[in-house]
């Protein structure tokens, strides 16, 4: 049906109007403190959604609240999801949280649908270190060694869906090789494990293996960032050591519900990513393995998009699930 010059002026007036309404709530805003819906305590998710509410509360002029939600993502991406779209309740999360369906036969809420995207805050990519007793140095010879011995070797992972064996999963469906995963309920289990040799290698994060590296009970192989990490220095890529294009790093981002007002998304990405551009918060971030990565709403929403594209059809391959 075509829409009459009356029918339009009223369209026009209320897209006006609402645009107007959404500049106003936008220059009031915060009027109330803010809530920030994040991962457990003592995660490294905890500690960066703590840090960046704090320097938020001092810029904002509110106070900026951490909520401690357990689990993987579920129960506080659904509580941002359905609430009000004002800017005063925020996800804070690993960007894992947009792989969850491909993992749950049922969500109570759709990532893409309704989360906004804020910005990137920090990534941290995995350290791919193998036990002495695998004879190989380099990516290169640990695919060779692999593939001529199908189902031989094993990772240690540390839970369904974690980082750490979508990192690995990633690797294999790559290199066309044949690894089997032991699954351990967090580093405590899994890195005695590998230190003793009963695992041939793993995905951990470059702190948690650094002290093993160094006195020579795991040999370091590569980093899984798309560039060498300073977390590492002098450590290759897996892409540029053997595997061409790959990349896998655990990264975090804020997100707030599906319509919030771009003039509120934009205020907070700014605050943000200024805050994240302080040398102190840099060097903070640093000191606890973590890599700043600022972004606009545009290149999150983009990476989100990267990573689905790349890591559902693995985690389908590999029938991660999330438990």
């Amino acid at each position: 049906m075509l829409m009459t010059p009356r029918r339009y002026s009223r369209t026009l007036l209320a897209t006006v109007l609402m645009a107007a309404a959404g500049a106003a709530c936008a220059q009031d805003y915060p009027s109330r403190p803010i809530r920030v819906n994040t991962a457990s305590t003592g995660t490294g998710v905890d500690f960066a959604a703590r840090l960046i509410a704090s320097k938020l509360s001092t810029v904002l002029g509110q106070q900026v609240v951490v909520e401690n939600r357990p689990g993987s993502g579920i129960v506080a991406g659904d509580a941002v999801a359905k609430a009000p779209a004002d800017g005063y309740t925020l996800l804070f999360y690993g960007t894992g949280i947009f792989l969850l369906p491909f993992m749950r036969d049922q969500m109570p809420f759709d990532p893409v649908r309704d989360l906004a995207p804020v910005s990137l805050t920090n990534s941290s990519p995995s350290a791919l270190v193998v036990h002495p007793s695998v004879p190989v140095k380099s990516v290169k010879e640990l695919i060779a060694f692999a593939k001529a011995r199908p189902g031989q070797l094993n990772y240690g992972s540390i839970g369904s869906g974690t980082s750490s064996q979508i990192a690995a999963e990633l690797f294999k469906y790559m290199s066309g090789t044949n690894i089997v995963n032991i699954a351990f309920r967090g580093n405590p289990l899994m890195i005695p494990a590998l230190v003793a040799g009963e695992v041939h290698l793993t995905f951990g994060t470059v702190t948690s293996m650094s002290t093993f590296t160094k006195s020579g009970k795991l040999r370091f192989l590569a980093v899984t960032s798309a560039k060498r990490s300073p977390l590492a220095p002098g450590i290759p890529t897996v892409a540029e050591s053997g595997l061409p294009g790959y990349e896998s790093s655990s990264t975090n981002a804020m997100f707030a519900p599906a319509k919030t007002p771009p003039a509120i998304i934009t205020r907070l990405n700014q605050e943000i990513v200024r805050i994240l551009n302080q040398q102190e918060v840099r060097d903070q971030f640093f000191n606890a393995g973590l890599q700043i990565v600022a972004s606009s709403p545009e290149e999150l929403a983009a990476a989100m998009k990267s990573d689905m594209d790349k890591l559902g059809k693995v985690i389908k391959a590999a029938g991660i699930r999330d438990e």
